[in-house]
């Protein structure tokens, strides 16, 4: 402890009790120095200019006052003419009076007038005042605005104007006898105008709000006017006291008649001085007036660029929405308005363009028509800008669609513009709902916070993908989700115009099943039920549901599902149920009666009897055919196609429809085969397959190519495939195939062509290897891609079987033999990027059309869908020059989009047919979600892209002639509701049709396609090698000699190889001559079609590959398809109809057993009937 306390130190003596307490302050600060800041605003003139000038609200009161004293000193000025009277006497204060009378012959002035004036005491001393005041102020703010040069602040216009008009005041207080000395105070309205515009000024930065140019220079040019005229005429008037002595009111007559190039001369100076001063104001006026008046043209026209400003009392009183995009084309604007405006609630809201580009010409003539320029607003702006989002009103819009720019090359960029716009709208008006528009699949996700988005290449591929297995499914949902009446095309001529107009005018529409008159009588009865109960009735389809405490929606649940009176229904029907009348008929009396009367569908075409009563039975079934049904030959095997089958091995009985249960009973649900692991034909596998059968196993992929992408259930391959076997055109160590014919596929192929393999082409095959399509349906597929894929994309594909890929372009003959085309039934091509941005907008197609011309003409069987940049193109599909019933289509589409149709082009044939696709039609898809929400859940759920559990899909069968004994869509409607629980929505339909022409066929099929046969240099190669023609296949298959093929043949063209063909050893003489007018013979006596089918084996013999699966194709160009949506129920079934179909999912209610669910489904098929059986057929 010692040690210890010699080692403390002792502590200093100013330590002291208080000292412990408090601290000690002094030792603790003794390092420290305060530094204070901004030392140089803490100065007396710093104070001042910060309340006089720079601080807005101080600054702002300050100009407001000093206005106020300019308006007071001309006010003073005014009264002071009016008590002055010259009369009375002239001179100076305190002098004696003189009176002075004018004479005109007299050419000498008495200055004494001008010099003097009558001035009252009273007057004097209050005009004293304010200019002192007036002058105080001045010399203050000079002051404190000196910048170091002095004489710039003196000889300022303003300054010496105030100079003149306070300081003579200021010296009559020292001189009296000056008191009546004239001072011009009416200029000081100049002082005013000045500080006037420094108000405005300050005014607008007080509030924080963007000022209007244009109001400012209107407010300018008024001032300048008002001081012109004030100015000249208080100058007149006092110049003419010497003169002709004119009033107030006179002067200002003068002034007004003279500025406005009337003049009267009524009243004219008198003098020179005061002439000299009209000459000099009107000379003011010329030089002074144009500029504001160019000034305000000038900010008009900008005016007119930009739009100005969306009313703020507009905002808070009417409804608005605000459509933000890159560049507006009049396409996307005239969709936009005709879709929006098309619903009735929507007709008083306002749509505020933000774009920040000027003006097309175009839009800018459209808006000007009077149903437009009362209700869209454009302004020039861009959405990253407050300012611009404040000018649009953005956080009082009811909604704000955001479009990305598909023209443009780069879309990945366009995607990072939208994504930046979208992220600057929810930053400034978080409370805005956004409806969002990605290109790219990869970059949704950055946008989840939307209320709505729609991504273009997710919906374009799966709709595409889908287009094969159930045909025209992009005209299907286009006709969905646009909004129609259904009136297109009933005054046609044309049956299958009316009819297909009529039904597109089906939409999808929601209503909760307590409030409805549709289904409300089905409450506590099984989906399945009511959706044929409400279409026999009512003609309405009904598609899906929503349970109240559910957010998913779900189409199709099955018959298992029960409805419940808080249910939303989801249907399809030309309108919805709130704008429908109901006439009920007397149906007991027509069913005890059993002719065939009216019924309750709701149109032009009435419900007849046998679609009302096809529930009751065999019974019904038998009174119906004995008064409808011709007379058939005796026994089922021969006679007329429209034999029903028999039933047990006898004809004397027609099979019945089973009644459609109120409760589902699980024996008499056929669908099982979907619940097991293998489908029928993996459990039985042919002879023909052998051993080289591959298991398939059914799983989720394990590789997204991008996220967000939805998770479905596919056919997996066991073990994923090497990058190396993904490759259709080379052998690898793995397998030596080297073209489609080699790998012996059992289904036809499906090929399509894009430019690059980006993350959307993943949506076009996961629809067509989902777990509930069969495996023996499963289709290869091949993607022919201008470049080659990355390693990220090969790792998505690699896990789905039988999906390849190809190196090659679709305009080049080589690629398309290689990559299988003449074993396809379909084949896909999508629009490429790098041709959207042509010169010509509307010619970026240019390429895809002729190229899709040429294989319509070479391969007429194979089902092309091509995807445009632009809908208008689509006439150009399938083009047949000089047509008498294409020029009858076009002039239909014209005649309908005069009568203001949103879809004019639906009866053109390739559209109708499903043939071809325009993602712009999608973009109504967006629009339609402002009014109804669950179009595009919907829609996504259609194309497979969302899986909800519980959720049907869409999917087609084909009517065979077996099935016409059915005879109605009516009765066929409930065949799938009581069968397998299937919800029929519409029929893709397929005529055959007489194309007349004014010209031979040979020729018009040559005016399509040329086809050179001559003999062309060697550098004729760099145009391509379309000069070669090929056809589709459908005969035998055999394992060609693809490998041995040289690649120099590959690579020469067809006129070449001809050429090649003929060096051989030549006849010489006369036979030589023979022989060669003998082959030029035959080649003018043979017809195109034939002269394709040489030209078409030779290209492929040279090429290596084998000819015999070629075959002699039929051109199929007489027949028309169309899509007919929800049709009426007496609708007749005609042959190769195709059912569109809602499929209820496979894995809704499976068993927990797995063993016992593999037991039943098989005890169920083993006892079904095989036409029952399989789901596809009756």
């Amino acid at each position: 402890m010692s040690d210890l306390d010699s080692e403390l130190v002792p502590l200093p003596p100013r330590y002291r009790f208080r000292d412990l307490l408090l601290g000690d302050q002094s030792f603790q600060n003794d390092d420290r120095v305060q530094v204070e800041f901004y030392v140089n605003e803490n100065t007396f003139k710093e104070r001042l200019k910060l309340f006089f000038i720079k601080n807005q609200r101080s600054s702002l009161r300050i100009r407001l006052f000093n206005f106020s004293l300019k308006l007071l000193t001309c006010l003073l000025y005014i009264v002071r003419v009016l008590l002055d009277d010259p009369a009375l006497g002239i001179g100076c204060w305190g002098c004696p009076k003189q009176n002075y009378t004018f004479n005109e012959s007299s050419s000498e002035i008495n200055w004494a007038p001008i010099l003097w004036v009558e001035r009252k005491t009273a007057l004097w001393a209050t005009q004293v005042t304010v200019a002192a005041v007036s002058f105080l102020e001045t010399t203050l703010l000079t002051y404190l605005s000196y910048k170091g040069n002095i004489w710039e602040q003196i000889f300022r216009v303003a300054f010496i104007l105030e100079m003149i008009n306070t300081l003579p005041f200021i010296i009559t207080i020292f001189w009296p006898p000056l008191r009546n000395l004239f001072i011009p105070v009416f200029l000081n309205c100049w002082l005013a105008k000045h500080a006037l515009e420094n108000m405005i000024n300050d005014f607008h930065r007080a509030i924080l709000r963007t000022q209007s140019a244009m109001f400012n220079q209107v407010l300018i040019l008024f001032c300048t006017l008002l001081c012109l005229v004030f100015t000249g005429t208080c100058g007149i008037q006092h110049l003419e006291r010497a003169g002709g002595n004119l009033s107030l009111l006179t002067s200002f007559y003068f002034c007004i008649v003279t500025f406005s190039t009337v003049g009267y001369g009524d009243v004219t100076p008198k003098i020179w001085p005061s002439q000299l001063l009209v000459a000099i104001m009107i000379c003011v006026a010329l030089v002074v007036l144009p500029l504001q008046f160019e000034e305000l043209v000038y900010l008009w026209m900008e005016r007119q660029k930009s739009g100005g400003n969306y009313s703020r009392h507009r905002a808070q009183t009417e409804k608005h929405v605000i459509l933000c995009v890159s560049s507006l084309k009049i396409d996307l604007l005239m969709d936009f308005l005709n879709e929006f405006y098309a619903h009735p609630r929507l007709q008083d809201y306002y749509v505020v363009i933000l774009c920040p580009t000027e003006m097309d010409i175009q839009v800018r003539r459209v808006l000007q028509i009077p149903l437009w320029s009362q209700r869209v607003i454009y302004l020039q702006g861009s959405a990253l800008k407050d300012q611009d989002l404040m000018r649009a009103k953005m956080d009082n819009g009811e909604a704000c669609f955001i479009l990305s720019s598909r023209n443009e090359v780069d879309r990945t960029a366009a995607d990072h513009q939208t994504i930046l716009r979208a992220w600057a709208v929810k930053d400034f008006a978080p409370n805005c709902p956004l409806y969002v528009q990605i290109l790219k699949p990869e970059n949704k996700f950055h946008v989840k916070f939307a209320e709505h988005v729609v991504c273009e290449e997710e919906c374009k591929y799966a709709m595409l993908a889908l287009s094969c297995i159930c045909p025209a499914t992009p005209t299907l949902i286009t006709l969905l989700v646009h909004t129609s009446r259904g009136q297109e095309g009933q005054d046609s001529p044309e049956q299958w115009q009316r009819m297909y107009g009529r039904c597109s005018g089906n939409e999808v529409y929601h209503i909760r099943m307590g409030d409805s008159k549709f289904f409300r009588e089905y409450e506590g009865k099984s989906f399945t039920y009511a959706a044929f109960h409400a279409h026999k009735k009512y003609g309405v389809c009904l598609i899906g549901l929503k349970r109240e405490e559910s957010k998913s929606i779900l189409l199709n649940p099955g018959p298992r599902h029960i409805l419940a009176a808080s249910d939303t229904c989801f249907y399809i029907n030309i309108t919805k149920e709130e704008n429908s009348a109901f006439i009920f008929k007397q149906e007991e009396k027509q069913k005890k009666k059993g002719f065939a009367g009216q019924g309750l569908y709701e149109g032009s075409s009435r419900l007849p009897v046998h679609s009302i009563i096809a529930s009751m039975g065999t019974v019904a079934m038998d009174l119906q055919n004995t008064e409808c049904q011709p007379a058939q030959s005796g026994g089922g095997s021969g006679g007329s196609k429209l034999a029903l089958p028999t039933e047990n091995g006898s004809g004397s009985r027609r099979p019945s429809i089973a009644p459609v249960l109120e409760v589902a009973d699980s024996s008499t649900l056929l669908p099982c085969d979907l619940l097991s692991d293998q489908s029928e034909d993996e459990m039985t596998p042919s002879d023909e397959e052998g051993l080289s059968v591959v298991e398939y196993v059914k799983g989720y992929p394990p590789n997204s190519p991008y996220i967000g992408s939805s998770p479905t259930l596919c056919h997996l391959l066991p073990v994923k495939a090497p990058f190396c076997c993904l490759r259709l055109d080379k052998g690898c160590k793995h397998n030596s195939y080297e073209d489609a014919k080699a790998y012996g596929f059992k289904n036809r192929l499906i090929i399509v062509s894009a430019e690059t393999a980006g993350n959307g082409l993943y949506n076009f095959i996961v629809p067509l290897r989902a777990y509930y399509r069969p495996r023996r349906e499963l289709n290869p597929i091949v993607l022919l891609l201008d470049n080659r894929p990355d390693h990220h994309f090969l790792e998505a594909i690699c896990c789905f079987p039988m999906v390849y890929y190809m190196e090659g372009s679709v305009d080049n003959l080589d690629s398309l033999l290689q990559c299988g085309i003449i074993y396809a039934d379909n084949l896909v091509v999508v629009d490429k990027e790098s041709t959207m941005s042509a010169k010509e907008d509307y010619m970026a197609d240019a390429k895809t059309i002729v190229n899709v011309q040429t294989m319509f003409r070479l391969f007429p069987s194979l089902s092309i869908t091509t995807e445009l940049t632009h809908p208008s193109n689509m006439r150009f599909m399938q083009f047949r020059a000089k047509d008498s019933y294409s020029l009858a289509l076009s002039r239909l589409e014209k005649r309908e989009r005069e009568n203001g149709s949103n879809l004019a082009f639906m009866f053109r044939l390739p559209f109708a047919a499903g043939r071809v696709f325009s993602i712009s039609m999608l973009d109504t898809l967006l629009y339609q979600s402002f009014v109804k929400d669950y179009m595009i859940p919907i829609t996504r759920l259609l194309l497979g892209l969302d899986t909800t559990p519980g959720s049907g899909y869409l999917c087609a069968m084909k009517v065979t002639e077996d099935d016409l004994w059915i005879r109605t869509y009516g009765r066929l409607f409930q065949k799938l509701c009581s069968s397998s629980a299937e919800i029929p929505i519409g029929i893709y339909r397929t005529e055959c049709h007489v194309f007349s022409s004014s010209e031979p066929h040979n020729l018009r099929a040559q005016s399509q396609v040329s086809v050179s046969v001559e003999h062309h240099e060697e550098t004729r190669e760099a145009q391509g090698p379309w000069g070669s023609r090929a056809g589709t296949g459908g005969g035998g298959h055999t394992v060609g000699g693809g490998s041995a093929e040289r690649p120099l043949l590959r690579r020469k063209s067809l006129p070449w190889a001809r050429r090649l063909s003929r060096k051989g050893a030549r006849h010489t003489g006369k036979a030589a001559a023979e022989e060669i007018s003998q082959q030029r013979l035959r080649l003018h006596q043979r017809s195109e079609r034939q002269e394709l089918s040489e030209l078409v084996k030779n290209r492929m013999k040279h090429l290596g590959l084998p000819t015999t699966g070629y075959d002699e194709m039929n051109d199929q160009q007489n027949t028309l398809s169309y899509v007919l949506i929800n049709p009426p129920p007496d609708t007749r079934l005609e042959p190769n109809d195709i059912v569109y179909l809602i499929r209820s999912d496979p894995l809704a209610h499976v068993a927990s057993s797995s063993r016992s669910r593999k037991s039943s489904c098989s005890n169920k098929l083993a006892s079904c009937n095989p036409e029952t059986r399989d789901e596809t057929q009756f």
